[in-house]
């Protein structure tokens, strides 16, 4: 059961917040900024009105959360600083002297509450609605890219993460007292993750015992950690890769297994709008979703500033139609013509074209002359061996043929306006302002922990997503009207 509001704070100790959280902590600057109600408006379908156990109120929930992605801690451990940290319980509209929750709601919460709601665009438009309201927002450009993110399970071996965050728990333990050094169990030389298992459970089981640096914040911190793994994903990571993870390419000779979350930013560098997928797909096909989310969340978009994944022919067609520009250099291979253009995508970053089964293509090889650039080829092959076992070779490649190659033409006439516009001074000093997007990303990552999923699945993700960029959101606009 939930109620309308949450109770009013009635306590002979409420004095204290004024006293021990100063006027410019960021945490009474963000309950003095947004009204959390939309929370309450969102989710109230979720609860029952009139009977059953009285509920934690979503707002708290949610702001439990809020607080994880803000300082980047586990369940556990955020839990637990809400027990002492006036500045936490003060965010969380609590008594100070009032019992908090038990850390295994949150993960309900997720689960339960925050299903089956456009989490991530519902909080993005939140914050640019802010932006506009505090009038922050005054440029008309946006800057989009994509940043990727690893999957939690099986980007390394269930030895190689147990054994990591080991390394990790030593270190902060070393720090304090490298004396301890020769009270730990001797390291497990097999490949046998039930070892591992072992090894790591004895670690926790000598750094528990001792009282005193088994209450450092930095080693409590690295034990829960240790113990998430052991207690909740061992088995996981023995049994399946994340269901839904793909494979993507950030260079010809680099990959990574996860998820991609593109954005688009405006100038003053507030998120406007975002789409989470899966790791594979291409950059370019989400920039009409990006733009369109972003006008209807209020934004006036004259400009989109990209790399050149961006400069495919069907985005141009899209921008004039919108009239709107497009600061995207052509890529000298980006356009495919019309054939098979859903089968075979560009990765700008390898140089190269893939497959829709996420094969990418091995070498390239030119056709035509040099001074005949409209009719000038090039050939891209792709392994055959992988082409005659693919789930996706009926009329793609035929039984017995020796290659299986794709062929592009270098430019098309559809992009010579974009080619002379790319000259012009106006293109020229707006693309510097796509340095500001890769700075966001940098933030997003080793500020905030989304260089790794949290959690499997890529609803798991687009939540994080949403949870990540309304806080660096957040956070932005207060810097902004200092």
């Amino acid at each position: 059961m939930i109620f309308n509001q949450q109770s009013l704070l009635l306590s002979p100790y409420s004095a204290i917040y004024d006293m021990v959280v100063p006027k410019d902590n960021i945490l009474r600057r963000i309950n003095e900024l947004v009204d959390f109600s939309f929370v309450y408006d969102e989710l109230k379908v979720k609860y029952c009105h009139d009977n059953g156990r009285g509920a934690i109120h979503p707002i708290r929930m949610f702001k439990y959360l809020l607080l994880k992605v803000i300082y980047n801690l586990s369940d556990i451990d955020i839990v637990e600083r809400s027990q002492y940290d006036m500045s936490f319980k003060y965010f969380l509209d609590m008594a100070p002297e009032e019992e908090v929750i038990n850390a295994s709601s949150l993960t309900k919460f997720r689960k339960l509450r925050l299903k089956d709601i456009e989490l991530l665009d519902l909080l993005i438009s939140k914050t640019v609605e802010i932006a506009i309201e505090k009038e922050i927002i005054k440029s008309n450009a946006l800057i989009v890219d994509a940043t990727h993110t690893k999957a939690r399970y099986n980007q390394k071996s269930p030895n190689e993460i147990l054994q990591e965050q080991a390394k990790l728990l030593r270190k902060s333990v070393y720090e304090i007292n490298e004396e301890m050094k020769k009270e730990f169990p001797k390291k497990t030389n097999s490949n046998e993750l039930i070892d591992e298992i072992r090894y790591c459970e004895d670690l926790l089981d000598v750094v528990e015992k001792d009282h005193v640096i088994g209450e450092y914040p930095k080693v409590k911190e690295k034990v829960n950690l240790l113990k998430e793994s052991l207690d909740d994903h061992v088995e996981q990571l023995q049994l399946s890769a994340d269901p839904d993870a793909r494979i993507g390419h950030k260079t010809a000779d680099s990959s990574f297994f996860g998820y991609k979350s593109h954005l688009a930013m405006s100038e003053e560098r507030i998120i406007t709008a975002a789409v989470v997928t899966t790791g594979e797909k291409n950059d370019g096909k989400q920039l009409q979703t990006l733009v369109n989310k972003s006008i209807d969340a209020g934004i006036n978009v004259e400009t989109v500033i990209g790399d050149t994944a961006y400069s495919a022919k069907d985005n141009i067609i899209f921008v004039e139609e919108k009239n709107i520009k497009l600061v995207s250099r052509l890529h000298p291979l980006i356009t495919q013509g019309n054939r098979k253009k859903d089968e075979f995508e560009f990765n700008k970053d390898a140089g190269m074209y893939v497959c829709k089964a996420g094969h990418m293509a091995i070498r390239k090889e030119r056709n035509g002359r040099s001074t005949e650039k409209k009719n000038a080829r090039y050939k891209y092959l792709f392994d055959v061996e992988k082409c005659k076992t693919c789930m996706f070779k009926d009329g793609c490649y035929k039984d017995g043929a020796k290659t299986k190659s794709y062929s592009v033409t270098i430019k098309s006439d559809q992009h010579e306006e974009q080619s002379r516009f790319q000259e012009s001074d106006y293109f020229k000093e707006k693309s510097k302002e796509r340095y500001k997007i890769e700075a966001k990303n940098s933030e997003l990552k080793h500020r905030h922990g989304y260089n790794v999923a949290l959690s499997s699945g890529l609803i798991s993700m687009q939540m994080q997503g949403a949870m990540t960029i309304f806080a660096v959101n957040l956070k932005r606009i207060l810097k902004l009207i200092d």
